[in-house]
């Protein structure tokens, strides 16, 4: 990484940026995770469930946004011929897999323990009620929505967009491996930190995570 003073005042307050965005991330993914263990038990309810699927969708934009800040940072770098390390990637990288692994048991926890959310959205629209507006304006009829089958939908979608992610910023991730096995000077001198390429895919070659996410019946 640069160091600071061979640093613009842009390129400062662009690093400055996304050190916030990487806390509010791990603050995000930690607050998920701790409102899925309470699924199931004395303090589950409606209002629990809604404010799960509230934390999910900010911070998969979050991720979103993040990962569209870094990469187009990494790829000019490794046009113009430097070889940076890029800590926020790194970090951004690991964040987004305990995320997808958050999703993938939130999809599950929905699907083994739904919760009736009939009376919670009765005077509100569902989380995505658009579906159900056409079909009430076509059949006539009030339509309940279900909240349940649209959150697996919903998790699944989070999840396929987490996982693009998580194949883009491995493209770039140091193979600490090698890095880690070789003095620092003679990896610098032979290849660097940074590999070519890898064949995208090869994060979830023993995991069978994106497996899970694309079955309609996963369990």
């Amino acid at each position: 990484m640069l160091a600071m003073h061979h640093m613009t005042p842009v390129e400062v307050t662009q690093i400055s940026n996304l050190h916030t965005l990487i806390l509010e991330i791990n603050s995000e993914v930690a607050l998920f995770r701790d409102l899925l263990i309470h699924v199931g038990q004395s303090r589950d309810c409606p209002e629990l469930r809604e404010k799960i699927r509230k934390l999910r969708r900010s911070c998969v934009e979050a991720c979103k946004h993040t990962a569209a800040l870094i990469l187009p940072q990494i790829r000019t770098a490794i046009a113009e011929g430097i070889l940076t390390d890029n800590p926020h990637l790194v970090l951004l990288f690991y964040l987004a897999q305990l995320f997808l692994r958050e999703l993938i048991k939130s999809h599950r926890l929905v699907q083994v323990i739904p919760m009736d959310m009939s009376g919670y959205y009765e005077n509100r629209a569902g989380p995505s009620n658009l579906g159900n507006v056409i079909s009430q304006i076509l059949l006539c009829k009030q339509i309940t929505p279900d909240f349940n089958q649209e959150e697996l939908c919903s998790i699944t979608k989070d999840s396929q967009e987490i996982a693009r992610i998580l194949q883009e910023l491995q493209e770039f991730m140091p193979q600490q491996e090698n890095y880690l096995e070789r003095t620092i000077a003679l990896t610098t001198e032979i290849n660097g930190p940074w590999p070519a390429k890898r064949r995208r895919g090869s994060l979830y070659k023993n995991m069978g995570l994106l497996c899970c996410v694309s079955r309609p019946n996963y369990l």
